[in-house]
């Protein structure tokens, strides 16, 4: 049985991070999901997995976890930056055994604050390196990228754009959108700084405030306003315009444009599971994270959340780009971690 209770909202300086994914990776080794299946019949461990994923969005497959892997979990959702503030806050004496974060950033702070265990080769090697931290401490468990959502009608120059700059068009005065205060603007944000330096980024983000953009709480509101017309281009991850679309069938007006992969618009994210190095049970925890990169697990955010999946040999029946992870702007998704920075520079031009 799955337990599910919410954890408290605790000091945390980290945002979730937010915004892409590339192209499937090479296939892992069956190995990996045969240790990670365990057996269903021997007495079940128990561990707490915190979720900075949505209930709404994951529940159903956490609540596949037991059967398959033979481990009971207790499951604690929050936001994905309150949680790694509370599992630093916590330390070794965290009772979580594994983070599944929404963004790369956060699982590379715990990372760097030696708080996440090496994952097991047979697991890291079911997905190709740019889904996985480069020093073995996370993997990732689904993609999403960045793209910009556009209303033909309204702003019909930006269907060829391919730069965030362009973006910064006098005639797209009063018709940009975008959720300055949403995870995925702002780990896009963080890119900016990381990719472009703390004066470029601060540079355009104050030319974006003087063309007046519409703000909104999420990414959904901000593809409605663009589908409605409301404005002419917004600022959100790909998965939206395709569950959009899956609901509206032909009455979607919004186009969907990816940017060039070398641009900082373009950002390529992940989803992805890190190991508590205080886990008192590494082997059951390797079993649930090994099930998340698992056929079952990747079938799911493919059909499901239309994110892009991180194994070879998995196809979705959203039609996605092909996305080359090869081919993104040379960003550390462990370097993503800088929130505090990013909200003081989004305050300071006057975006939040």
């Amino acid at each position: 049985m799955l337990r599910t209770t919410f954890a408290v909202a605790l000091a945390g300086g980290l945002l979730a991070l937010g915004a892409c994914a590339p192209q499937a990776p090479a296939a892992g080794p069956a190995a990996a999901t045969e240790s990670a299946s365990g057996s269903a019949s021997a007495e079940a461990a128990s561990l707490t997995l915190y979720s900075g994923r949505s209930e709404e969005l994951v529940a159903p497959l956490l609540d596949q976890i037991e059967s398959a892997t033979g481990v009971e979990v207790e499951v604690r959702y929050a936001g994905t930056a309150e949680l790694a503030g509370q599992l630093l806050e916590e330390g070794d004496r965290s009772p979580a055994s594994l983070f599944f974060s929404q963004d790369a950033g956060a699982l590379g702070e715990l990372g760097k604050a030696g708080l996440l265990a090496p994952m097991p080769e047979e697991i890291l090697d079911t997905v190709e390196p740019a889904y996985r931290d480069p020093n073995g401490l996370w993997v990732a468990t689904s993609g999403r990228i960045r793209v910009l959502a556009v209303n033909p009608e309204v702003s019909p120059d930006a269907s060829g754009y391919t730069t965030i700059d362009e973006i910064l068009d006098p005639a797209n005065q009063g018709k940009i959108g975008i959720a300055p205060t949403n995870a995925s603007f702002q780990t896009f944000v963080t890119a900016l700084r990381v990719s472009k330096g703390e004066a470029e980024a601060e540079a355009w983000l104050t030319a974006l405030q003087e063309l007046e953009p519409k703000t909104y709480e999420k990414n959904t509101a901000v593809l409605e306003a663009v589908d409605s017309g409301e404005i002419g281009i917004g600022l959100i991850n790909h998965y939206y315009w395709h569950q959009l679309k899956a609901e509206k069938g032909d009455d979607v007006t919004a186009e969907l444009v990816y940017l060039d992969p070398a641009d900082p618009g373009a950002l390529l994210n992940v989803a992805g599971v890190g190991i508590l190095a205080s886990a008192e049970d590494q082997e059951a925890a390797a079993k649930v994270a090994a099930f998340l990169v698992g056929e079952e697990a990747q079938r799911y955010f493919a059909e499901e959340t239309a994110e892009y999946p991180v194994v070879a040999g998995i196809t979705s029946p959203f039609d996605l780009a092909p996305v080359d992870a090869s081919a993104q702007a040379g960003v550390d998704l462990n370097d993503l971690d800088s929130l505090a920075d990013t909200q003081e520079l989004l305050r300071k031009v006057g975006l939040i």
